[in-house]
């Protein structure tokens, strides 16, 4: 599917609940009991630490094009940021950076290069994320209070039937790093992997290749777990499962209804809101019901 899916998101007809739960079986043809490894995306998926990041992100691009002194209103950027920001969430954030850059240029501006703009953007958002940081390094924060719901057990949980686990983020790699570190998850992966300046040399298409080829994996023995377009599109594009974790991260609780749009059409196999049912989803994907 084209990132195009994206522009003009309609509401999707709902899939199967597992009975009693939140669980959403949006594919009910998936070849069940056969998983061995599993990959997740960071933020949004397990951490929290950068909720409200669009809301740094897309005010800081709608000035940079308004100072090209294009006649475009501030909604009608706002709009078309949203909708580019929106469509490469997943991928490196120098992506969405090399898309500000050139959209700079469509209007008759001088862009400065992708990676001032996405490190203008980081110390933006480390004005609003680093007490947050501060406070799981000193214990002021509750680790749980900067994790998707149940995140932590369902980490033990795929561990304890033998799957191995690792995590693969768009964000900086020294980043995902120390906010993995902080929020506690960091013994539970295999490996943790994040973007580098040098982006050509990381995508999570990339780290997904890395795992099957070293482990001989063949399609559903590989669960991919994420909030993004990208990190779904990528897993069902090697035959594996996809999990769309639609959080609600500023309630931590619930289904945030656009992003499910957004997952079931990057073709997302199951839809949950948490991990608070994790039980029940691991029995699911294990066979065992």
């Amino acid at each position: 599917m084209s990132d195009d899916g994206l522009v003009g998101i309609e509401e999707q007809p709902p899939g199967q609940f597992l009975p009693g739960t939140q669980i959403e079986i949006i594919n009910e043809g998936l070849q069940l009991g056969r998983i061995q490894h599993a990959i997740f995306d960071f933020d949004g998926t397990i951490s929290l630490i950068r909720e409200g990041w669009q809301d740094v992100m897309c005010p800081m691009m709608v000035q940079v094009l308004a100072e090209t002194g294009t006649d475009e209103s501030a909604e009608q950027l706002a709009e078309i940021v949203r909708d580019f920001v929106d469509r490469l969430t997943g991928k490196q954030t120098i992506y969405q950076m090399i898309q500000l850059a050139d959209e700079v240029t469509q209007r008759g501006g001088e862009p400065l290069e992708p990676l001032a703009y996405k490190h203008r953007y980081l110390d933006l958002l480390w004005e609003q994320i680093e007490h947050r940081v501060a406070g799981l390094k000193s214990g002021t924060i509750d680790p749980d209070d900067m994790r998707v719901p149940s995140s932590l057990e369902i980490l033990q949980a795929l561990a304890n039937r033998g799957v191995k686990c690792y995590l693969a983020s768009g964000t900086d790699e020294q980043y995902v790093l120390d906010e993995a570190e902080a929020v506690g998850v960091t013994p539970f992966f295999e490996g943790i992997y994040g973007a580098l300046d040098d982006y050509e040399n990381f995508s999570k298409a990339m780290v997904i290749q890395m795992i099957i080829e070293q482990n001989d994996l063949h399609g559903p023995e590989l669960v991919g777990f994420g909030d993004g377009y990208v990190e779904i599109q990528n897993t069902k594009e090697v035959g594996g499962i996809a999990v769309g974790v639609a959080t609600d991260e500023a309630k931590r609780e619930g289904v945030d209804a656009w992003k499910r749009n957004r997952l079931i059409i990057g073709g997302a196999d199951i839809i949950i809101p948490d991990f608070r049912e994790h039980g029940q989803l691991l029995a699911y994907l294990g066979g065992d019901v």
